[in-house]
């Protein structure tokens, strides 16, 4: 277990097992979400990852740290496929562990919005109420060539241009 997990909030799964913050091509009605996430998931909800980028990249994008927000999914796993899920993802995401020099993205936990569950008491000025879960950011190879060269989605909202289950449209 990461320090990172036996930190966890009172509310998170009595398991430890987080859930995921998904922002491409997981998204539902996109083409990996039907391939590596039906019959696995047990919840699907509209999620933000506050303080971080989106960057365009080659028929996926990549989510680093920065100064934004970017628009996605929190997905918790169903009941017994966690670690199956887990290494599913790390193998699409071609994360071999902490820091490796082959990592296109490091799983990391973070905090992640979820719109629209306004808490009683909130203070006007506050994000909505979050969560942790794991998060796949850019590799810090990766990162460092999208600071210098990569294409920043403006509204940190990925979209192929089609609408869910839909046709791809030019």
């Amino acid at each position: 277990m990461t320090a990172a997990m036996s930190t966890l909030d009172p509310g998170s799964p009595p398991t430890g097992e987080l859930p995921f913050f998904v922002y491409g091509t997981l998204l539902p009605g996109e083409p990996n979400h039907d391939l590596f996430l039906r019959g696995r998931t047990s919840g699907e909800r509209p999620a933000v990852l506050p303080r971080a980028l989106l960057y365009d990249g080659p028929g996926y994008p990549y989510a680093i740290d920065g100064h934004g927000r970017v628009h996605g999914t929190l997905l918790t796993a169903a009941p017994g496929v966690y670690g199956e899920l887990l290494g599913l993802l790390d193998h699409l995401e071609e994360y071999l562990g902490p820091g490796h020099p082959r990592n296109l993205y490091e799983r990391l936990v973070r905090e992640v919005e979820l719109p629209g569950e306004g808490a009683p008491g909130t203070r006007e000025g506050q994000g909505p109420p979050g969560t942790r879960a794991w998060v796949y950011l850019a590799a810090a190879a990766v990162t460092r060539s999208l600071r210098t060269s990569g294409s920043v989605i403006a509204e940190g909202r990925w979209v192929t241009g089609r609408p869910p289950g839909g046709p791809r449209t030019p």
